[in-house]
């Protein structure tokens, strides 16, 4: 069974839409990941396109959504990416504020930086919630 995680921020064009990209490379199969944000931008930001199109993910296919857009389902984890928001309540059985710094105006080196900081909590996220590396690699080949 798959484990479903979503990533929230305010306009869900930065952290959380890169969050849920590293969730789907690193969770594989056995993970359905999602992004929203309270007051979506509209879009994806280029240099979040440009910094996982550097881990050889084509973000340029996503599009910034509202929780109201996402699935009304109990996640398996739920993350604030330290926006400062209030998120109205979304069923979680593991829900985790990170404080992510905003990166939208940063130089893409900064940027590269909070991206690597996001990877390393998707990674440890998905270790918490029973995810296994080596079940997801294989599952996705």
């Amino acid at each position: 069974m798959k484990k479903a995680v979503l990533f929230v921020c305010v306009e869900n064009s930065n952290r959380s839409q890169m969050a849920e990209a590293l969730a789907r490379i690193h969770g594989g199969d056995v993970v359905e990941a999602y992004s929203a944000g309270s007051r979506p931008s509209g879009r994806v930001n280029p240099k979040a396109i440009e910094s996982m199109r550097e881990l050889g993910y084509d973000l340029s296919k996503h599009g910034s959504k509202s929780l109201a857009e996402i699935p009304d389902v109990e996640y398996d984890l739920v993350a604030m990416m330290g926006c400062g928001d209030a998120c109205p309540f979304v069923r979680a059985k593991v829900r985790e504020d990170w404080q992510i710094p905003d990166p939208k105006n940063m130089e893409l080196a900064e940027f590269r930086a909070v991206r690597d900081l996001i990877e390393s909590k998707v990674k440890m996220a998905l270790t918490k919630i029973g995810v296994d590396k080596c079940k997801a690699v294989s599952q996705k080949n």
